[in-house]
């Protein structure tokens, strides 16, 4: 077996080795081996472990198929797709790289489609809305590893506190609980709203949950909307009710710095069970459905390995990435890290834990928000105009002209 050791180097610097060295081998100087290169990234956190993961599944495959060598590498998170652009563009791009869902419209020109390399079976396995998450245009463009769900948390001593008795449903609920939070000196809910914080963890599920939508079904700019005022409005009305932490809106500090970490929130939909557990305590977390107005809704996202159009071995690449991604093989990655399973037929993860095992039932009830290749623009247009209003410096409707005019050249 031969795998390479993680590394952790500048995006310039991946890109550099991987141009100079070459990425995808292909087919070996053996015409009856394949050699694959696969990109990863650190999902868990302990770099031993990933790392542990990764060796293994490669042994494990590579005696099951004999003549397919699989070698890796783990690149940091940061400017990943600087280095990825470049490696492509220099035609040294890997045969497989993991890629979330905004990330697949961005190179869908690079990706091969997996409706034929994907065994039917595994097709039929994948939850309906993760096999949506990775699929455009009717193309599967990658064999999802892992997904999660951000439903409502709740503190319990925070409403006890509070002097709050129920939970939220709707956002009317929030609204009303709204002033008991205040007068205790807390904040009824978690609201990021610096532009460092991607929207999918913040607006993005309100607008959902409100029956809105970022794109039409042609692909023009939607979030200028009735639905988008309302959920905007639904904001405004927060920091007016003193119910949104302020130093929030403008800073994206750690957990501990924050009001959630302080225990002053009652409920948070940006953060997980694992993000609060050691501030809030194991015994105070609530699990509960996502807020709604129109419907109830969370996000979610998907992690994927992708076959690259450029890989002279797609059928070997997508033999390991669908290897790589079955249910026993995976089970121990998705348990180290927190993640949960895309595939329908998998026993539920965490059964026996109280927190997670809640978490892991709203999975299927999860989106990762519509694909386009304008996602990250959008948000770099709209994440400031959202900020204005709850700063008070614009309406919710002259907030959302002015960002649907700045987005609509941005969408090709």
């Amino acid at each position: 077996m031969r795998v390479s050791k993680s590394i952790a180097i500048t995006a310039a610097g991946i890109a550099t080795a991987m141009i100079l060295g070459g990425c995808s081998a292909g087919n070996s100087s053996n015409p009856q081996e394949q050699d694959i290169m696969v990109w990863l990234y650190p999902v868990i956190a302990d770099e031993a472990e990933n790392k542990a993961f990764w060796d293994s599944t490669v042994e494990a495959f590579e005696k099951e198929n004999e003549g397919i060598n699989v070698s890796y590498e783990i690149f940091p998170w940061a400017n990943r797709d600087e280095a990825l652009q470049t490696s492509i563009a220099a035609g040294k791009g890997p045969d497989l790289v993991y890629l979330i869902p905004d990330q697949l419209p961005a190179y869908q020109r690079s990706i091969a489609p997996l409706n034929d390399l994907l065994s039917e079976e595994r097709q039929k396995d994948l939850l309906p809305n993760v096999k949506a998450s990775v699929t455009i245009d009717g193309d599967i463009l990658g064999v999802p590893v892992l997904t999660s769900a951000t439903p409502l948390l709740c503190n319990a001593a925070a409403f006890e506190a509070a002097g709050v008795t129920e939970y939220p449903e709707t956002w009317d609920d929030v609204r009303d609980m709204a002033p008991a939070f205040a007068e205790k000196g807390m904040y009824a809910l978690n609201y990021p709203g610096s532009t460092e914080v991607g929207l999918n963890l913040s607006f993005y599920p309100l607008l959902w949950q409100a029956g809105g939508e970022v794109y039409d079904e042609d692909g023009a700019v939607a979030f200028d909307s009735p639905e988008a005022e309302d959920a905007l409005t639904f904001l405004s009305d927060l920091v007016e009710a003193k119910a949104l932490d302020p130093e929030a809106i403008t800073t994206n500090a750690p957990v501990e710095q924050t009001a959630v970490g302080q225990g002053k929130t009652g409920c948070t939909y940006s953060n997980t069970v694992v993000d609060i557990e050691p501030f809030w305590g194991a015994e105070n977390i609530v699990v509960l459905p996502a807020l709604k107005k129109e419907t109830s809704i969370a996000y979610g996202t998907v992690g994927s390995l992708a076959v690259l159009k450029d890989s002279e071995a797609p059928e070997a690449a997508a033999k390991f990435a669908e290897y790589a991604t079955g249910a026993e093989a995976i089970e121990p990655y998705l348990k180290t890290s927190g993640f949960f399973s895309a595939l329908s037929t998998t026993e539920p993860l965490y059964a026996d834990d109280p927190l997670l095992g809640e978490v892991e039932k709203y999975v299927p009830d999860t989106t990762v928000g519509e694909l386009a290749p304008s996602s990250r623009a959008i948000i770099g247009v709209l994440s400031p105009e959202i900020q204005a209003v709850l700063l008070g410096q614009k309406s919710p409707a002259e907030a959302l002209k002015t960002a649907a005019d700045a987005a609509a050249p941005l969408i090709k």
